[in-house]
């Protein structure tokens, strides 16, 4: 019966996307971009493919969970250069930006959850091993790895009481993580959950995006003209903002209370219009990032990100940082600033993020609702002693945290051993 509702659910919701690509352009971009895909599985990943030669197939919803099996990717590919690797994404988001990632042989969208569609899948591909990052749950193609005997792992996975594993009419989602050969898990509480349900092949072993978010720390990319904009200045750095969280920002940044500070703002959407609406309500002195190396002037306080790719290594220049969606969906990456030690400050909308989490419980992250308590904390961060207990406890998040990539190749290992 609750396969019967599953099937019935998914597909209506496959047809919903269909249905709303008339209109939306992300749908579209999921219709769109599998016209073609049973043609591109079925041949060219056959024809590239010697025999005998092993494939390690990725799962990732969308960009967010790429980040968390890239470190394992590229550790894959270094330790064992002959292997092949498959990539598949769900959401337009990832497979768009991702669609050209060098170290996949294949980069290709994931057919829609049927049994035929699941069959048909691995009958083509074949894999030796499949890794689901973080979320994605999906019942027949669980199933037939299952069956298939195919060793299927989930990484850097994360669970909540709320969630329908937990509830009395979870009991199909219960069956998928049956389905893995192993679990591993971000925190203590994910584990203790699975532990009541008597899945036992579950191991602590971190957030792999803390592995990359410290490598990335470790190699900034080098940025001389935003350097010489910040001089000695304290800098500000807001990373993917939302309009909700610039008209916050705007009171900071004309405040006179920061009026030595300099700003640099990345918004989440670089589209001419959003940056035009942007400086329309700028009263500071500001620049684009594209006409930062023709023109330095020292009156300039603001640093307006006009390119997508740079904020990770932008907070290398941070005092402190704002990090943007906190006052719609949920806040953005709140690790790439930690690895460089920056406390962080976000909107309410936090609670779904272990990592803000324990930074907020631990006086690493602040939240706020309103531009006076965004002041307010600022201003309390900008005292010495207070700003180094927030790195400090920020430092202490991504120590404890690093080490999942090595956790996972070991899995990957006894997993394809043969």
């Amino acid at each position: 019966m609750q396969l019967l509702l599953y099937n019935l659910l998914t597909g209506a919701y496959f047809l919903g996307i269909k249905i709303a690509a008339i209109w939306n352009p992300k749908a579209k971009q999921w219709v769109q971009g599998r016209v073609g895909l049973w043609e591109e599985i079925e041949q060219r990943i056959n024809k590239q493919r010697i025999d005998g030669q092993q494939l390690v197939w990725m799962h990732c919803a969308s960009l967010g969970e790429f980040e968390q099996g890239r470190p394992v990717l590229e550790a894959l590919r270094k330790q064992r250069p002959a292997i092949k690797i498959l990539l598949t994404f769900f959401s337009p988001s990832g497979y768009e930006i991702r669609k050209n990632y060098p170290h996949a042989d294949w980069v290709v969208y994931l057919p829609s959850d049927s049994a035929t569609n699941a069959q048909r899948f691995l009958n083509a591909v074949q894999p030796d091993l499949a890794i689901f990052v973080k979320y994605e749950f999906w019942c027949h193609f669980l199933t037939h790895l299952k069956s298939r005997k195919i060793p299927t792992l989930l990484i850097s996975a994360i669970f909540r009481p709320e969630q329908p594993f937990f509830k009395w009419y979870g009991g199909l989602h219960r069956d998928m993580l049956h389905c893995f050969s192993s679990i591993l898990v971000q925190d203590e509480a994910s584990h203790l959950l699975l532990k009541k349900l008597k899945i036992n092949n579950v191991q602590v072993a971190g957030d792999t995006r803390v592995d990359r978010v410290v490598e990335i720390a470790a190699n900034p990319v080098p940025l001389p003209a935003v350097a010489a904009f910040c001089g000695d200045s304290p800098v500000l750095v807001c990373g993917s903002t939302w309009p909700p969280d610039e008209a916050i920002l705007n009171e900071v940044f004309a405040s006179e209370r920061f009026k030595e500070w300099k700003f640099i703002l990345a918004p989440h959407d670089v589209q001419p219009a959003h940056l035009q609406a942007i400086e329309s309500k700028l009263t500071v002195p500001f620049l684009r990032f594209s006409q930062l190396e023709q023109r330095q002037d020292p009156k300039v306080r603001l640093l307006l990100i006009d390119n997508i790719g740079l904020l990770s290594s932008l907070y290398a220049f941070g005092k402190i940082a704002f990090i943007g969606g906190g006052f719609g969906q949920g806040i953005h990456n709140i690790l790439e600033p930690a690895a460089f030690g920056l406390p962080v400050i976000f909107g309410p909308k936090f609670e779904k993020f272990e990592e803000a989490n324990w930074m907020f419980k631990q006086g690493g992250a602040f939240v706020v609702r309103n531009a006076g308590e965004l002041l307010m904390t600022l201003s309390q961060l900008s005292n010495t002693a207070e700003l180094e207990k927030a790195s400090g406890a920020v430092n202490s998040y991504i120590k404890s945290r690093v080490g999942a990539t090595p956790v996972v190749l070991q899995q990957i290992e006894l997993l394809t051993t043969k």
